[in-house]
C-alpha cells in the first residue's frame, strides 16, 4: 500500500508507546482555575464577571465584538477571586479570571441544541461562536471564522487531522478510538456548515487501529474516506496534510480555502458535535502526560484553567524532571512556572530528564544544506537564521522569514545545534513590526 505524504519533513522517535493504550480518564478538580481571556488567534476577550461573583460550569466569563475571537467560560463553579494578569504558557502575562472552585459544580442553563440532521449552517456556526470553539491541535484559530469562507471561496472537501504527528501525544489517537462516531458526527456537521460534499480523514500509518476503525464505521458513506498518510513530522501541518490526502497545494501565505477545503482536528470535531446538540461550551479537553520524567503517562481530561502541577500530580508526579513542556517536543513551549494554566490549545504536558532537555552551545552555520533538505515549506532557513542572528531584517523578509510555521525541523537536523525556530520568531516580529510602521 501506498500512503499520501509530503515533500521533506523528518522521522524522529516517536515515543508514542507509553500512553497510546492508556485509555482517556478525568482527574480531579482542582481548587482553583486560571482562565486567561486569550486562549485563540485573534482579539482578546474583555471580562464579563467581576471579584466577588459566583458563577457556574458553562457560565460565559469573557467575550468580546471582534469577528476573530471566541469567548470563554467558567470551567468550574465558584466564586471569582481575582480578574487580573496572570503567567501564560507562552512567557507572557495574559488578563485572567481566577476562580476558587466550590466542588459543587452546579451547571449553567445551556441554550440547548438541535440534531445533526436538523442542524442548518448558520445554527452551526452559532453555536461554533458561542460555545468558545477553537482549534484543538494547537493553533487555537477560532472555528466558527474557519466555518465562515467568503462567498467567493467555495469549500468542496473538509479534511480532519488526525494524524497526530508530534512525538509522545496520543490524546487525539484515544478520542478517535474511544469517541468514533461522535467525531464522524462532528466531522458531519462540519460539511453542512461549509457546504462541503466530502469529507477526509487523513491518518498516519501508525495508527493502523484507527484507520480500520474509521473505515469500518464509514464503509457504507460516500461522502466520507479515510486516507492513510506516512508517519512523518510535520504530517499534520495544514498545508503539508491538504498535500498529502488532496494532492493540492496552498499557495504561499494563502489559507486552505484558496484551494477548497478546510481543516479540523478531531478534538474540534467532537467539541462542534457537543456545541450543537447540547449547548456544552469548550471547558475542558484531553491532553497527554508523557515524557521520559513522568511517572505515569497517560491520557487525561481536564478542566480548561487547571495548574499543569495539578495535572502532573494527578498522574504520579514526575522524576528527575529538567523541563516541563506544553504541546508537543517540537512546537511546545518549555515552561518557567507550573502554576500555568491548561487551555484550550493544550494538546500535552511533557516531562523532560536531564539527558533529552541537555543543552549545548549553537555554533555558526556550516553551510551544509540539511535545512534546505528538510524543510517542508523549501526554505531556506540558514540564510534566515544568519540574517535573524544579524538583525538584518529585509534580507530575513527576502527569504520569506514570514512563510515558516516554526515546524521545528531546521533546528531538529542541524548539526551547529543553532536555535532557528528562535531565530525566525525574533525575525518575524521585527518584519511585521516594521511593516506595522511604515518602515
Amino acid at each position: 500500500m501506498t500512503f499520501g505524504t509530503f515533500q521533506a519533513g523528518i522521522h524522529p522517535p516517536y515515543f508514542k508507546e507509553a500512553s497510546s493504550g492508556r485509555e482517556i480518564r478525568d482527574i480531579s478538580l482542582p481548587e482553583e482555575v486560571v482562565i486567561p481571556l486569550h486562549q485563540h488567534t485573534g482579539v482578546p476577550c474583555d471580562p464579563l464577571v467581576k471579584v466577588g461573583d459566583h458563577v457556574l460550569v458553562g457560565q460565559k466569563i469573557g467575550d468580546s465584538k471582534a469577528f476573530v475571537t471566541a469567548p470563554v467560560h467558567a470551567s468550574v463553579s465558584g466564586e471569582v477571586k481575582a480578574v487580573e494578569p496572570r503567567p501564560y504558557f507562552t512567557g507572557a502575562n495574559v488578563m485572567s479570571v481566577v476562580i476558587a472552585t466550590d466542588g459543587e459544580q452546579e451547571s449553567a442553563s445551556l441554550p440547548g441544541g438541535t440534531t445533526v440532521e436538523n442542524a442548518t449552517p448558520g445554527e452551526i456556526k452559532k453555536a461554533a461562536r458561542e460555545a468558545g470553539l477553537v482549534g484543538m491541535g494547537g493553533a487555537a484559530f477560532p472555528t466558527a471564522v474557519k466555518l465562515s469562507p467568503p462567498q467567493d471561496k467555495p469549500i468542496d472537501t473538509i479534511v480532519i487531522n488526525g494524524c497526530e504527528c508530534e512525538p509522545f501525544l496520543t490524546c487525539d489517537h484515544r478520542i478517535m478510538l474511544e469517541r468514533a462516531d461522535d467525531m464522524i458526527a462532528g466531522s458531519f456537521l462540519i460539511m453542512k456548515a461549509v457546504g462541503a460534499g466530502k469529507c477526509v480523514f487523513g491518518v498516519e500509518n501508525n495508527k493502523p487501529d484507527v484507520i480500520e476503525l474509521l473505515s469500518q464505521k464509514i464503509k457504507d458513506r460516500t461522502d466520507m474516506a479515510v486516507i492513510p498518510l506516512e508517519t512523518k513530522y510535520p504530517q499534520g501541518s495544514e498545508k503539508q496534510l491538504i498535500k498529502a490526502t488532496l494532492n493540492r497545494e496552498v499557495p504561499p501565505g494563502k489559507l486552505p480555502m484558496e484551494v477548497g477545503t478546510v481543516v479540523n482536528n478531531v478534538q474540534t470535531a467532537v467539541a462542534l458535535l457537543e456545541a450543537v446538540t447540547t449547548g456544552r461550551p469548550l471547558i475542558d479537553r484531553v491532553l497527554t502526560v508523557a515524557g521520559p520524567a513522568a511517572r505515569e503517562p497517560q491520557n487525561v481530561r481536564v478542566k480548561i484553567g487547571t495548574p499543569v502541577k495539578h495535572v502532573l500530580s494527578e498522574c504520579g508526579g514526575v522524576q528527575d524532571a529538567a523541563k516541563v513542556i506544553l504541546g508537543g517536543p517540537m512546537t511546545g513551549w518549555a515552561q518557567s512556572s507550573l502554576d500555568v494554566p491548561v487551555v484550550k490549545g493544550t494538546s500535552g504536558i511533557l516531562a523532560l530528564t536531564p539527558q533529552m532537555a541537555r543543552v549545548t552551545p549553537h555554533l555558526a552555520c556550516v553551510r551544509c544544506g540539511k535545512c534546505v533538505e528538510h524543510c517542508p515549506v523549501m526554505l531556506y532557513p540558514n540564510f534566515i537564521g544568519v540574517y535573524a542572528e544579524a538583525k538584518i531584517w529585509d534580507k530575513a523578509e527576502a527569504w520569506n522569514v514570514l512563510d515558516c510555521f516554526e515546524c521545528g525541523v531546521c533546528a531538529y537536523v542541524c548539526p551547529s545545534k543553532r536555535p532557528l525556530v528562535q531565530f525566525v520568531r525574533f525575525a518575524k516580529a521585527e518584519v511585521l513590526a516594521r511593516r506595522q510602521a511604515g518602515r
